[in-house]
């Protein structure tokens, strides 16, 4: 407190002198505190010199600063303020009047304060002995029936009251207030019960209800019903401290009394155009020295409008939106001929919106102002709509493919599943009625790592922003003991191009890994060794945590060269089945060897095994026919193309150097001209041989019989004993000049013993040829050159 007080020094000497009993009867006397021992700080303004509101009336306090904030809007539906003791406003000891926070902390900016003693002295002026300053009297009734005397003696002092009438527009009325005094000192709260009531009633008849009494069933506002734990002699426990401020103290000094309360709200529920009594009684406890106070904050007393939901239901001066949901706010006032509204958001009017029910989408300050015809001053009320944003969510199922090592849910696991939002909160509640609730039973997060769930429990999981916004969504658990593979074969080892048949178990379906199909059976014909997977997975989707295996062994196919041939008579054979790995043989001959040898024209057959599996091969041995040389054509450049007969029809080869070499062409270059070539025609590996011998007779076009060995005649030796042989040579006027015979088989240029003279003579040979036994011609002209 501001003023500094010996009483409390005086208090505990006197404990000493005479009982607690005599004490409670007599206090020592009130320290005056003058400005020389005022202890520094701010203090609030009371009744001070410029603010206009110090010289107000009782009723424009209660119209202008109580009701209206200090506005200057009349306020027709408030009647009759009196105030008493009825002290003029130009009392300077007045019990009532206007206060201002000024420069300090007070909780309230401004207000009606009450006293029971002089209200100037509440705040920035030092205090004196107030006991020749009267009241409203003694005991006053209604306060004593609100707040009862307990000790028939005591007397309730100083009384001062503010009273009005008033008619409500909405079914609840507030104001907020505090209560403060000079008796929270020492042990004086457990004895003196200075008490506020405010009390209200309807004016057509009815009992008072005191309304400002502490939330709950926590009593009215009083001395001793309020204050901390009193120490020492004469103390007292703590009785609803929670709503006790403080005592005054160097960081707490703004008013001239020890201590106050926190602000409280007195609440009346009313029906909307019912006139009402309004009275608000302050007294003292006991003594009339040490005074209380009650300051009512300017602009709280609500009286007029309050927005409900679609329902009905009052809200509360802020409530959230989430995801802009549509609110329907609604102003709930008395029915007034005439009456107009109109809505804003954030201070600006909404276009269209004059109905009594406006609803809003987005977040911001709605008011709603309502008008009656004749009052300047429209009544509203404001709701501030906080906005907010869920998080996105959904549905999931949480599946568990349970092994012995791990058979409980990780619910961790399912944030993702049920919300991608980032900084998303999650809480898993096991009741839908908590879970709508948004209580404290959810799954503890130390719980949520192995969670004990069931196959098709469901969970109620509330995903929540951090704040107010969140959406309820279900988690569906899902649990199936993890499947163990099988997989079985019809045969382990087979050999190419036979068919095995797999069979999986364990589980519904399967999951193979060269297969798209999810059967447990399959037929297949592998073409090498080949290992199969299978995974089995079960009615729940769980996959077997290894996969069965079989390797099924495909032996490397039996192979065999076995080749037939051709044979002349006399000639052998070799039949060779061909090595292999494990291979053993059996011949239709009765052999059981590799190869064998036969001279026997026929089929043969060969059964070969590998211990796994069998293949038979066959072969032809045919009789070879010996070919013969058809047709011999022979070229000027040296080229030979032969053609034989072919009977066998098996392979021939050919050599035209008596058999020396062969080849398989029947085409040879660089044969020599006229000379006796020895052909050879064979079936190819056999001893079927043709012969022919052929001459490769080519004309010389000159000759120079000269002497010099050097084309000196024209030699028809090579084809003069051809059967059917004839040769002649002609001039040009068709003399014939020479004729081949046997004994004379070339010409030299003479004719009849003379020398021809040079000149180009005519040819022509016949013949039949030795390979096609047809008549061959051969015709041109020959350059004889003779040397004179």
């Amino acid at each position: 407190m501001l003023k500094y007080r010996l009483k409390n020094y005086f208090f505990f000497l006197v404990l000493l002198l005479v009982s607690v009993s005599v004490f409670s009867q007599r206090k020592p006397p009130k320290t005056i505190i003058t400005s020389a021992n005022n202890k520094t700080g701010v203090f609030i303004d009371v009744n001070a010199a410029g603010y206009a509101p110090s010289n107000y009336s009782p009723e424009q306090l209660v119209k202008d600063i109580l009701i209206n904030g200090g506005s200057t809007c009349s306020v027709p539906n408030v009647t009759n303020v009196s105030i008493t003791p009825n002290h003029p406003v130009t009392n300077n000891d007045r019990f009532w009047g206007y206060f201002n926070k000024g420069t300090t902390n007070f909780p309230f900016t401004d207000g009606i304060v009450l006293t029971t003693g002089r209200a100037r002295e509440a705040g920035n002026v030092a205090s004196s002995v107030s006991t020749n300053v009267i009241g409203a009297g003694m005991d006053d009734p209604d306060l004593v029936a609100a707040v009862p005397i307990t000790n028939p003696t005591d007397h309730y002092n100083d009384n001062v009251m503010l009273e009005f009438d008033f008619v409500p527009n909405s079914n609840q009325v507030k104001f907020n207030y505090l209560f403060a005094s000079e008796e929270y000192t020492g042990s004086y709260p457990c004895q003196y019960s200075d008490a506020f009531a405010l009390l209200i009633k309807p004016v057509s008849g009815g009992p008072y209800v005191n309304v400002a009494v502490l939330p709950g069933t926590a009593g009215p506002v009083s001395m001793t019903n309020i204050h901390p734990a009193i120490p020492g002699i004469g103390g007292c426990p703590a009785v609803n401290e929670t709503y006790f401020a403080g005592y005054n103290s160097a960081s707490n000094i703004v008013t001239n009394y020890e201590g106050r309360t926190i602000p409280l709200t007195a609440i009346a529920n009313v029906t909307p155009g019912v006139a009402y009594h309004f009275k608000m009684v302050l007294s003292d406890y006991r003594d009339t020295g040490y005074d209380s106070a009650v300051f009512i904050e300017g602009g709280s007393f609500d009286i007029g409008i309050k927005i409900v939901d679609g329902n009905g239901v009052v809200l509360p001066d802020t409530i959230n939106m989430c995801d802009n949901t549509p609110q329907v706010l609604m102003a709930q006032v008395g029915a007034v001929p005439g009456m107009t509204f109109q809505w804003y958001k954030d201070g600006a009017a909404i276009p269209g919106a004059t109905n009594i029910s406006y609803t809003a989408v987005a977040p911001g300050v709605y008011e709603v102002k309502a008008s009656v015809p004749g009052n300047q001053c429209p009544g509203s009320a404001t709701i501030t709509i906080v906005g907010g944003t869920s998080p996105a969510a959904q549905n999931a199922t949480l599946k568990l493919c349970a092994t012995p090592s791990n058979d409980t849910f990780n619910l961790n696991t399912a944030k993702t599943l049920i919300s991608t939002t980032a900084g998303a909160i999650f809480y898993f509640y096991q009741n839908q009625a908590d879970a709508v609730a948004q209580n404290s039973s959810f799954i503890p997060t130390a719980g949520l790592a192995n969670f004990n769930g069931t196959d098709g429990q469901i969970l109620y999981v509330v995903v929540s922003n951090g704040s107010f916004c969140s959406r309820l969504v279900q988690l569906t658990l899902r649990k199936e003991t993890t499947p163990v593979a099988t997989l079985t074969s019809t045969k382990l080892r087979i050999c190419a191009g036979e068919s095995i048949t797999l069979t999986a178990g364990g589980g519904v379906t399967y999951l193979w890994d060269d297969f798209s199909g999810t059967g447990p059976v399959r037929t297949l014909s592998p073409t090498q060794t080949t290992t199969y997977t299978v995974y089995a997975i079960g009615a729940q989707g769980c996959k077997s945590l290894v996969p069965a295996t079989v390797k099924v062994e495909v032996v490397p196919a039996i192979v065999s060269d076995l080749k037939g041939g051709m044979i002349c008579a006399g000639d052998q054979i070799t039949l060779d089945a061909g090595a292999g790995p494990s291979y053993s043989y059996s011949w239709n001959t009765g052999s059981t060897t590799q190869t064998i040898t036969v001279g026997t024209p026929g089929t043969y057959t060969v059964t070969i095994n590998n211990g796994v599996c069998t293949k038979v091969y066959t072969t032809q041995v045919i009789q070879a026919i010996i070919p013969e040389i058809i047709k011999v054509d022979y070229s000027d450049n040296g080229t030979m193309i032969l053609t034989a007969s072919n009977p066998s029809n098996g392979p021939l080869e050919y050599s035209v150097d008596n058999g020396v070499t062969w080849q398989d062409s029947n085409i040879f270059n660089n044969v020599p001209k006229n000379s006796v070539i020895s052909i050879r025609v064979r079936v190819k590996k056999t001893s079927c041989v043709g012969f022919l011998e052929y001459f490769t007779f080519v004309m010389q076009n000159v000759i120079t019989p000269n002497g010099d060995t050097k084309n000196d005649i024209i030699d028809f030796r090579g084809i003069v004993e051809y059967k059917d042989f004839k040769g002649s040579i002609f001039d040009r006027y068709g003399k014939e000049v020479f004729k081949a015979e046997k004994i004379r088989p070339y010409w030299d240029g003479y004719f009849q013993g003379k020398r021809l003279p040079t000149a180009s003579y005519w040819y022509q040979v016949s013949f039949e040829d030795p390979a096609t036994k047809k008549i061959a011609v051969k015709t041109g002209w020959i350059l004889l050159k003779n040397f004179e």
